[in-house]
């Protein structure tokens, strides 16, 4: 069983100023309304500890393993509840360039396995709320510096 949640905001900043944001993991908890913390280094194929905290729901703390790393451009990691195929996440952050001085900030996760159809209201409603919020307060950052 696979599922897919994605979503998007323009902002108006620079690739790599959002990448920068982005990618400084130990100033989540002061802006990041959704993944609290990432602990751990920002190379490929490397562990990291994340907790995300969704909308209206107690949080959960997991060990994603980075999947892709492509400066200015894109951040993708790999993660699984208890075990592989159970229920798996490709959570992707994605940074385009649209050329006129804004970016589209694209974040998005499929989901995939066998627990996939239990979560399927909490996916809908509290995760991609959980990205709603953390798309603005990046954009509020972004814009703001």
């Amino acid at each position: 069983m696979a599922k897919e949640i994605k979503t998007e905001i323009i902002i108006e900043a620079s690739t790599e100023k959002v990448w920068k944001i982005l990618t400084d993991f130990k100033n989540y908890p002061n802006w990041n309304p959704f993944i609290k913390s990432i602990v751990g280094p920002l190379e490929l194929g490397k562990k990291i500890s994340a907790r995300i905290e969704p909308h209206e729901t107690n949080g959960m703390n997991f060990k994603p393993r980075i999947t892709k790393i492509e400066k200015n451009k894109e951040l993708s990691w790999l993660g699984h509840l208890l075990m592989p195929g159970l229920f798996d996440g490709e959570h992707k952050f994605q940074l385009i360039d649209n050329g006129n001085g804004t970016i589209t900030f694209l974040q998005s996760e499929k989901f995939q396995g066998i627990l996939v159809p239990f979560f399927n209201k909490m996916i809908d409603y509290n995760t991609k709320k959980g990205f709603d919020l953390m798309n603005i307060k990046l954009k509020e950052v972004a814009e703001g510096e």
